[in-house]
């Protein structure tokens, strides 16, 4: 075991502002990685330009050492990985299945920051799904084994939040600001052997897919609930529905709506070719 005081030699997995932030909370309590792997670079933008992913940026200004393999396999990269003693690997949002070699490596092995209450909804979009179909989520810290969101769990908390459902950036920043708080409290008692890891109830286990753009069209005909859930955790993705205007058929994308009274009502669009506007100004201008 580390002696009191002694720096973990720490490898972190991640790829968004998700990623970032549980660092930040790393950093701020003395836990900074030395290495962070991240997915590579890639083209964003109408001009397609290759963007560096959020936690290279952060790891860049804070003077972390950043790897971007293709492929996790890639010789090179698992010679460079095994030349080193690593004390814990972290993963938070990383986009890869890590192979068990990797997940071997470190001393106390690899543990994952969730943010669901495992074994419900492991897979691909946890958070946009907890918004679609549950009624509260949390975080989940677990030691990951090969199969997906399937390891030993080691501590878990509910997220307190008000006025369900959330939007999908307002549960990503709380699970974010939860989860590193979750983690800087259980790296010191995992690493000192205080905490046991607890097998998962896999009988209990739900799963779910990464969603797909087409899940973001708004069926006005469906029921205002599920409307209003799919509006909140998919603004990444662009809710929208169609209209017309002029006798042509046009794409408004959602930006706001809320639920009155059981009913669903829209608040901020973005009308084809034009910016953002209140629902009110559309309908105005449109007769």
């Amino acid at each position: 075991m580390k002696k009191e005081n002694e720096k973990l030699n720490i490898v972190f997995f991640g790829t968004p502002k998700f990623s970032v932030q549980i660092m930040e909370k790393l950093k701020g309590n003395d836990l900074t990685p030395s290495l962070l792997i991240t997915t590579p670079n890639k083209p964003k933008g109408r001009k397609l330009i290759l963007t560096p992913p959020e936690t290279k940026i952060w790891a860049e200004e804070n003077k972390i050492k950043v790897l971007q393999p293709t492929k996790l396999k890639d010789p090179e990269f698992l010679k460079e990985m095994s030349a080193n003693n690593w004390d814990l690997f972290i993963v938070a949002s990383y986009g890869k299945i890590i192979p068990k070699e990797i997940l071997d490596m470190p001393k106390y092995g690899t543990i994952n920051v969730h943010p669901s209450l495992l074994p419900r909804l492991r897979g691909a979009s946890p958070m946009q799904s907890a918004i679609l179909s549950e009624d509260k989520t949390g975080v989940t810290i677990m030691l990951m084994d090969e199969e997906m969101d399937h390891g030993p769990i080691l501590i878990q908390k509910d997220l307190e939040i008000d006025n369900w459902p959330p939007n999908i950036e307002e549960l990503e920043e709380k699970l974010a600001q939860l989860g590193g708080q979750m983690l800087v409290e259980t790296i010191p008692l995992w690493v000192e052997g205080k905490i046991e890891a607890i097998n998962q109830d896999h009988e209990k286990a739900t799963y779910i897919d990464k969603i797909s753009k087409e899940e973001a069209f708004i069926d006005l005909k469906e029921s205002p609930e599920k409307n209003y859930r799919k509006i909140q955790a998919l603004q990444k993705i662009k809710p929208y529905f169609f209209t017309k205007k002029n006798g042509q058929k046009i794409r408004l994308i959602i930006k706001k709506a809320q639920l009155e009274d059981g009913n669903l009502e829209i608040l901020r669009v973005v009308p084809e070719g034009k910016k953002e506007m209140d629902y009110k100004d559309f309908l105005r201008g449109n007769n």
